[in-house]
């Protein structure tokens, strides 16, 4: 299976054409969802708990089987993957950002950045220069246990942005830390995400994590809608404070 060269003209980072699944029990998730991720877009998704937020994220990344419709990254069709190849799209394709880190403890900081690279066999100085791009410079012979909160995220950042995917999947990435860290961190993760030229989706329930996004979506009745005015703070106010909630809130 060819994936596309970066050299060629972009197609769209991401594309759900008509997404559906159902839980066992028959409950509607995703109801033929169209939505389309351009390069460089970094967009945030909300709703409520068990509304189908991470399954989504599972479908796009080929870990889940959609009941119907395709997920199309970088122009390659997922559903038409073998588990080779589709296991070599998320290697070279994708980088994840998980709430509780995944920082392997026996493994220096370079060391954690660096798998990415060598997965893909390529040139593993690349994390020590991650690792400065998010502010930890000098820091890849550290362990772990030697970081803050903030801190681990940031390798988390790094390790997920180095390899120079298409789409990085987000799962609450600051679902573990303080409001002024996750302030911080979502900045950094925003402008490393422009700077790399990553599409990103990022699943929160925090409304201050969602206004640094360029659009914020809300998953709801099994698809995807503008969030309401009162959602969208502008990135100068939101600081730590939630926006006020809309009555047509989706949540």
């Amino acid at each position: 299976m060819q994936f596309h060269d970066k050299g060629e003209s972009a197609p769209a980072a991401l594309e759900c054409r008509a997404l559906s699944k159902r839980y066992g029990s028959g409950r509607v998730v995703l109801d033929h969802l169209d939505f389309t991720l351009a390069p460089g877009e970094f967009v945030a998704i909300m709703g409520d708990s068990g509304v189908g937020k991470s399954t989504l994220l599972n479908l796009i990344a080929g870990l889940d089987q959609a009941d119907g419709g395709e997920v199309t990254i970088g122009g390659t069709a997922v559903s038409r993957l073998d588990d080779n190849a589709a296991t070599r799209l998320r290697r070279q394709k994708l980088g994840f950002v998980f709430q509780a880190f995944h920082v392997l403890p026996h493994l220096t900081l370079a060391q954690n950045v660096a798998l990415p690279l060598l997965l893909n066999e390529l040139p593993v100085a690349g994390a020590l220069q991650m690792l400065a791009a998010v502010g930890l410079e000098g820091r890849g012979d550290d362990f772990p246990r030697q970081l803050s909160g903030g801190e681990l995220q940031r390798v988390a950042i790094a390790r997920a942005l180095v390899h120079r995917p298409t789409l990085i999947l987000a799962d609450e990435p600051t679902g573990n830390l303080d409001p002024d860290t996750a302030h911080g961190v979502l900045e950094l993760f925003s402008a490393q995400c422009k700077a790399t030229g990553a599409a990103t989706i990022m699943v929160t329930h925090s409304e201050a994590a969602a206004a640094v996004a360029d659009r914020i979506l809300i998953l709801s009745e099994g698809g995807l809608h503008g969030a309401p005015q009162a959602r969208a703070p502008s990135r100068e106010h939101h600081g730590l404070q939630p926006a006020a909630r809309s009555t047509n809130d989706a949540r």
